[in-house]
C-alpha cells in the first residue's frame, strides 16, 4: 500500500475483522457503483483482505477474511483484539 489508508478503509477493515463474513454479505455492504469510492476494489488490489472459497457455499457464501497485511493494517492480530475496537466504537 503506496499511502495512508482512507478512514473507510480502516471501517472495512474493522467490518471485517469484527466476525466472520460471507462475499455476499460483504457486497452487500460495501459494493459502491460510484467510480470514485473503491473500498472493497483497493482493499483487494492492495492485498488486505482474501476471498476463501467455501465447499458447498458458492461464491456469495465465500468467506472474506483479512490478509496479515489487512491485520497488520488495522493493528490486529486477533478476532478478540478486534471486538475490543468495535465496543469502543459504540
Amino acid at each position: 500500500m503506496a499511502t495512508t489508508p482512507s478512514a473507510l478503509t480502516v471501517q472495512l477493515l474493522a467490518w471485517i475483522a469484527e466476525r466472520p463474513r460471507t462475499y455476499g454479505e460483504t457486497m452487500d455492504a460495501w459494493r459502491s457503483s460510484c467510480p470514485r469510492l473503491t473500498i472493497w476494489e483497493d482493499a483487494l488490489d492492495d492485498r488486505l483482505v482474501v476471498v476463501r472459497s467455501v465447499p458447498g457455499a458458492g461464491q456469495v457464501g465465500a468467506a472474506v477474511t483479512l490478509t496479515a497485511a489487512g491485520q497488520t493494517l488495522l493493528g490486529t492480530t486477533s478476532a478478540p483484539r478486534s471486538r475490543e475496537l468495535s465496543t469502543l466504537s459504540r
